[in-house]
């Protein structure tokens, strides 16, 4: 079945390709995630279908095989990894397919046409760009829970605090008490500017729990050894995370948000708190 053609998609595309253009350069490496098209309700049939006809119009010049029009259950034997260099995440966030959460080509550039279309474009942008939520930009100024929000590609700010108070909750439980008091007395930061009491925390709250009950026994417990899987294991159980979100993108979040608000020092002193991969998430975040 046909897709209906977007311009601001388009719009996306044709300017994602063009960023890696260089003088006689050729094809190249383009690299589409889901931030390049937050809000805009993208299937991944509808993003393969838009690839399609940019290609068989000669807007493009890729490597593109498969069914652009492809449904959950023939996307990924149509679309051959090998020959078109695509990594689709098995996610379900849309009735008709999965959402890309990263794909990749290894041959593509915009062609004479292409870069035609983009200055017309560019000149006229397409009024469904300035319609639809604009695309999130994580600054140093952004509050911590959108943060959270964004590079977790989490639905709401309510996901972003579930997830954060389980993520800390297991950061603390391996913790000393003066470690961790440590910890919170960095986080003074607003988690999130609103009139909804349900969100109105400070961040260091957030870190001793917004439930008193578990946050009196953190207090008392010893710490305790968390292995790595058993983190992973902790936040997919207990995060409440939507459907798709892998518990390390959503750790990885936090832990990025996190350390914006902390101090070398103790950015490592919980490095010597974490164990191998769950550290090594924390480093890269």
């Amino acid at each position: 079945m046909p897709i209906a053609l977007r311009d601001d998609v388009m719009y996306i595309l044709l300017k994602k390709i063009s960023e890696g253009d260089k003088p006689n350069q050729g094809v190249h490496e383009v690299n589409l995630t889901p931030e390049d098209f937050a809000g805009r309700q993208l299937s991944e049939s509808d993003l393969l279908g838009h690839l399609d006809y940019l290609n068989q119009k000669q807007y493009i010049d890729a490597e593109f095989t498969g069914n652009a029009y492809g449904n959950q259950e023939d996307v990924p034997d149509a679309v051959a990894p090998k020959e078109f260099d695509a990594r689709i995440a098995n996610t379900f966030g849309a009735s008709d397919g999965p959402l890309p959460h990263l794909i990749t080509f290894s041959k593509a550039e915009l062609t004479d046409k292409g870069r035609r279309m983009l200055e017309k474009m560019e000149q006229d942008p397409p009024q469904a760009l300035g319609k639809g939520p604009a695309v999130p930009i994580v600054t140093e100024s952004m509050p911590f829970l959108e943060k959270v929000m964004v590079k977790g590609n989490l639905e709401d700010i309510f996901d972003a605090r579930d997830v954060t108070e389980v993520v800390f909750r297991t950061m603390r439980d391996m913790m000393t008490t003066e470690a961790s008091d440590r910890v919170a007395s960095e986080l003074h930061e607003e988690a999130l500017p609103t009139d909804d009491k349900a969100l109105q925390n400070e961040v260091a709250e957030l870190w001793k729990d917004t439930n008193p009950i578990v946050s009196f026994l953190s207090r008392i417990r010893p710490p305790l050894k968390i292995k790595a899987d058993t983190f992973l294991f902790r936040i997919n159980q207990e995060a409440g995370l939507p459907r798709g979100v892998a518990p390390e993108e959503a750790i990885t979040a936090v832990f990025a948000a996190t350390k914006d608000e902390l101090s070398e020092e103790r950015i490592k002193e919980v490095e010597g708190y974490l164990p191998d991969k769950i550290l090594q998430l924390w480093k890269d975040a």
